[in-house]
């Protein structure tokens, strides 16, 4: 029997929603060239490894072209699948050992509560390209380890941003959240985009990583520390987000399995 590898739409509980990711649970560690030609040819924004360890799992997160050292919407898809696949009871914490240390995930109802380190923005100087590439612009500008941070002034700016990906490529930093407060008629506090193509993803449908830096930011701006966030891309997605002042971050959000198949080459 090949590498089973099942395919789960993130953040969302509609299939063809969310964020797609493969999970692959690994009977035991392959090299890094075999998991990359995985993501390669999966050619989604993120396919997870795991393999089982001690009292948790190994987990890494390719895209098509790298590994990264975090991705929440992978992080959760792998949840998903260790409950609904039988590999942990509904009961039983779901922990995982990263390049970013340990995460825990929890199964909360309908919803998978995640534990992740938050991430800080500091105010940066932007060069002008940056405006130049979003083709809006900003309202202020901050800068995290996953890459910039661009407040704009409405939801509608947030939707309406077309990148010029090319351009994004050519900064040194190319990556780029953007976000705004949600319509004042809106369920949601806020709303965001993520674009980033020097990881191989223009636009990432829904960003866990994402979110555990706008925890920080717009706590400092809303002063409180419950938010329902909206990522909207083109899919669009949901993420329950609490933050304390701290430095974790709890991410939730729900999944559904789209598809499961057989990997029969090596």
């Amino acid at each position: 029997m090949g590498q089973i590898i099942t395919q789960v739409d993130a953040f969302t509980n509609t299939p063809f929603a969310g964020n797609p990711a493969a999970v692959c649970v690994l009977p035991t560690l392959q090299d890094e060239g075999w998991m990359q030609n995985v993501a390669q040819e999966m050619n989604l924004s993120e396919t997870a490894f795991l393999v089982r360890q001690d009292d948790g799992f190994n987990l890494r997160w390719f895209t098509p072209t790298v590994e990264v050292p975090l991705c929440g919407h992978a992080t959760l898809a792998s949840a998903h699948v260790l409950w609904s696949e039988g590999h942990l009871l509904p009961d039983e914490v779901a922990r995982f050992y990263t390049k970013s240390g340990v995460l825990i995930a929890k199964l909360q109802g309908e919803w998978i509560e995640l534990n992740f380190p938050v991430n800080h923005s500091q105010a940066a100087i932007a060069p002008p390209e940056l405006s130049e590439a979003l083709g809006v612009p900003s309202k202020s500008v901050f800068q995290n380890s996953l890459g910039y941070l661009v407040e704009l002034e409405s939801e509608e700016l947030v939707r309406q941003v077309q990148p010029n990906f090319q351009l994004l490529k050519t900064l040194s930093i190319g990556d780029v959240i953007v976000t705004s407060t949600a319509n004042s008629d809106s369920k949601y506090d806020f709303v965001s985009r993520f674009f980033a193509p020097k990881l191989g993803i223009n636009e990432d449908p829904v960003t866990g990583a994402a979110h555990s830096c706008l925890a920080a930011f717009w706590r400092d701006r809303l002063h409180k520390n419950e938010f329902l966030a909206y990522q909207a891309s083109s899919r669009g997605g949901v993420v329950k987000v609490y933050y304390d002042g701290g430095d974790r971050v709890f991410l939730s959000g729900q999944a559904v399995t789209v598809l499961r198949g057989e990997l029969i080459t090596a």
